[in-house]
């Protein structure tokens, strides 16, 4: 377990609680999140390379795969956007496959899903916002992205209620980073705890009755854990895809 928190042991959560005054293992314990995170970006780079190193004219199953879930996140992205999404896929494609692996790393025995902690999610939503801030700067340039956060005025009362507009835009602003990690780092968290929860029972239901093995309470969450997680990468896209279409002015985008 993690501290307090209910969740499945990782091995790198049993090294430490083995060999604590081991340097290594401290080290491996305070850069916990981003050790399983580069574990998974290593994992993700192998499979999309095995994937697509050897294309073939009839694709094998695997290809096959990458390719339809390609093709329908490619058609989801460029439903919002429209003929901009086409330069702003590998940036969301990348976030919704990296996400979704660091969610489902922790269903994998003694992995851990990186997402399940802030400061992961909180890394993910600030690029996001420092991709989107650019974008905002590069479409309409800094005064105009001022204008714009001030309610585009063009009367005189429409000047007057800049100083209440402005603030509210950029709360707003900031706002989106914030909601983001939370909604992922809150769900992904609460799975995890919950098959953690489940999996004690099992124990403490059999340690009450005098036997050795335990009883795997957890199985049938772990499909749930699978939905979510696809669930919460799909969000967490998606929500970057209208915030990326916020940014794109608008008679750019009715080309």
């Amino acid at each position: 377990m993690s501290g307090d928190i209910p969740e499945l042991p990782n091995f790198i959560q049993i090294l430490y609680n083995n060999y604590p005054d081991q340097k290594w293992v401290l080290f491996l314990h305070r850069f916990e999140d981003l050790f399983f995170s580069l574990i998974v970006i290593v994992a993700m780079v192998l499979f999309c390379y095995w994937g697509v190193h050897k294309k073939a004219l009839i694709p094998g199953k695997l290809q096959n795969g990458m390719e339809f879930g390609l093709e329908t996140l490619q058609n989801l992205i460029m439903g919002i956007l429209g003929p901009e999404g086409a330069k702003h896929l590998p940036f969301l494609g990348t976030l919704f496959i990296y996400i979704l692996m660091l969610n489902w790393a922790g269903l994998i025995p003694l992995m851990k899903s990186p997402s399940s902690s802030l400061d992961v999610t909180a890394s993910l939503a600030i690029c996001v916002f420092c991709y989107v801030q650019y974008l905002n700067i590069k479409n309409m340039g800094v005064l105009g992205f001022l204008y714009h956060l001030a309610g585009s005025p063009k009367g005189v009362a429409s000047w007057l209620l800049v100083p209440l507009i402005l603030p509210l835009e950029l709360l707003a602003q900031i706002s989106r980073p914030v909601t983001l990690a939370l909604r992922l780092f809150g769900n992904i968290l609460g799975e995890h705890i919950l098959l953690g929860v489940f999996a004690i029972l099992g124990v403490v239901w059999l340690a009450a009755y005098a036997v050795t093995l335990t009883v795997p309470l957890q199985i049938p969450f772990v499909f749930l854990a699978l939905l979510t997680g696809f669930m919460q990468a799909l969000v967490f896209t998606m929500l970057s895809t209208v915030y990326i279409l916020l940014s794109i002015p608008h008679k750019e985008h009715s080309k």
